[in-house]
């Protein structure tokens, strides 16, 4: 059959059949076919765009969970908790689906603000930003965070920071290693993501800890130790990254579940170049590891240009992740966090819930052995 191109050229064309092909027909979403959150997200894979993303995205998480020599690691950046996510992310922690956290400053301080049974609430559009903050009200978007909340956090920390031997240099794994053994003395009739995190023997990671409440409060306890002539408190980012780097290359395998993008997420992908610049500069005799699997949820577009939008693809040609030609599985949702993570999370625990047998849960306590 002769057609014409639209510049009135005429070409040749050999029409395919498409079952021949072998591609993949799409299904229509049948709603009375749905019982359960797991069939809608299934259903949903068989559609089109965003909702195909986030069906696909529960075969990824749900291959991470039960690879059983995958070590994952969660990076969280975005008002996560203030937006009501902590117990989502404290039950992937608890199900031994997530075995490290790399976060925001700000996310754990709002956390902890809700660990220690304080809460956040809604935001009154009436209201203008500079009456809110004569109230002592800060905005989160559509959400307050009262001044009150963060002076409690002020406090726990204080009675952490009070006790912290000044020989003992500090780094942020520690530092949310003793939050979270305060919550669990303190605090036992609440759940939190870093209460879990002790609980379960999960390090939590903060890279860029001065950009924090909690960074601002070691600031200003150190600050009152130097004015009462105590020694004060030393910080040691790189404490950080040798012991997340020492973890990582005790697995066997990687993967990586990422909410939003920013500084968590480059400082945890950046393992894998770290290890091939010790082995490649420094003649050290470490495995190069890369990250086997990898999904995200975030809305940024990737021509921005910046980390947070970039695809897996363009983190291959920088060594942080296995290619899919060698086995590299991927999954990338571009829609709000708010509304992804829980659909996505609820769907792998029901598929686990069905498939208890062949779980990390069951392995839960070798890792945490192994973390340690």
């Amino acid at each position: 059959m002769k057609h014409e191109n639209h510049d009135g050229s005429g070409i040749d064309r050999k029409l395919h059949n498409p079952v021949e092909d072998r591609l993949i027909p799409l299904e229509p979403l049948d709603l009375s076919k749905v019982r359960s959150i797991d069939d809608l997200v299934r259903a949903m894979a068989k559609t089109a765009f965003t909702g195909r993303q986030l069906g696909e995205a529960v075969d990824v998480l749900e291959a991470m969970a039960k690879d059983q020599d995958c070590f994952v690691v969660m990076t969280l950046a975005g008002a996560m908790t203030v937006a009501k996510q902590s117990l989502v992310i404290a039950d992937l922690i608890d199900r031994g689906v997530v075995n490290a956290i790399v976060s925001t400053g700000a996310l754990m301080a709002h956390g902890l603000v809700e660990a220690s049974g304080k809460s956040h609430f809604r935001y009154n559009p009436d209201v203008p930003d500079t009456e809110l903050y004569e109230q002592g009200y800060n905005r989160v978007y559509d959400t307050l965070e009262p001044e009150t909340n963060l002076n409690d956090v002020e406090h726990v920390m204080s009675e952490i920071l009070g006790e912290w031997d000044h020989s003992e240099i500090l780094c942020s794994y520690k530092l949310n290693h003793a939050i979270g053994a305060h919550l669990s003395k303190r605090a036992k009739d609440q759940r939190g993501i870093l209460r879990s995190a002790h609980e379960k023997g999960v390090p939590v990671f903060v890279p860029a800890f001065t950009d924090s409440e909690l960074g601002l409060d070691v600031a200003l306890h150190n600050r009152l130790r130097e004015s009462s002539g105590r020694h004060k408190i030393r910080f040691d980012p790189f404490e950080d990254l040798e012991h997340f780097a020492s973890t990582l290359l005790r697995q066997k395998k990687l993967g990586i579940f990422t909410i939003g993008g920013g500084v968590p997420r480059n400082w945890s992908q950046q393992f894998g170049p770290f290890i091939e610049l010790r082995h490649r500069r420094l003649g050290e005799n470490v495995p190069l590891k890369r990250y086997h699997y990898g999904l995200r949820i975030c809305p940024e577009p990737v021509y921005w240009g910046g980390l947070s939008g970039s695809p897996y693809s363009e983190a291959i040609s920088w060594g942080k992740f296995v290619p899919p030609a060698e086995g590299g599985q991927f999954g990338e949702v571009f829609v709000d966090a708010t509304v992804g993570l829980p659909l996505i999370v609820a769907a792998l625990f029901e598929r686990l819930g069905k498939q208890k047998s062949s779980t990390k849960t069951e392995s839960s306590s070798k890792k945490a052995s192994a973390r340690r």
